[in-house]
């Protein structure tokens, strides 16, 4: 097995850092913040998005302002497990907006996946109409969120 892990300096870190809270930094903000000049930190801007550190650059949107009034986690078992169903259940979660990720989970449940929608008809919706109704789905259990205590933060570095 390959090791994908990309080496970094502690200015690449830095740098990393501080495209996490403002990915708009100009390379000559960025250079500023470094102490080095523009065109070396838009080199190393340029080399860690080569290399994948940096996957890419994506706006934070406010899911209420945009009327989407209820987060929820959903955990997902399935009745079957085998290469075919787990192919099935990933090929409809992808098609469906409203799920905005999914992880595998070890334990009870196989899958874990955070939804917003505009509000709880629209959740009824997903978890009776859609998730439920799919052939490889046993069991649903929801969790809507309340109140969210921190934002999505950066990765540690």
């Amino acid at each position: 097995m390959q090791d994908s892990r990309v080496t970094l300096d502690d200015t690449d870190l830095r740098l990393l850092a501080a495209l996490q809270r403002d990915a708009h930094l100009t390379a000559e903000a960025l250079g500023s913040q470094l102490n080095l000049s523009a065109s070396q930190a838009g080199r190393r801007r340029q080399r860690l998005e080569a290399s994948g550190a940096i996957r890419g650059y994506t706006a934070r949107l406010d899911p209420e302002g945009l009327g989407l009034a209820v987060q929820a986690f959903i955990q997902v078992t399935l009745e079957r497990h085998g290469p075919e169903q787990a192919k099935s259940f990933s090929r409809m979660v992808e098609t469906r907006p409203e799920i905005v990720s999914a992880w595998t989970l070890t334990g009870d449940a196989d899958y874990l996946l955070r939804a917003y929608t505009t509000g709880l008809r629209a959740l009824h919706t997903l978890i009776h109409e859609v998730l439920l109704s799919h052939p490889t789905v046993a069991r649903v259990q929801s969790q809507i969120v309340m109140d969210q205590l921190k934002a999505d933060a950066p990765l540690p570095l």
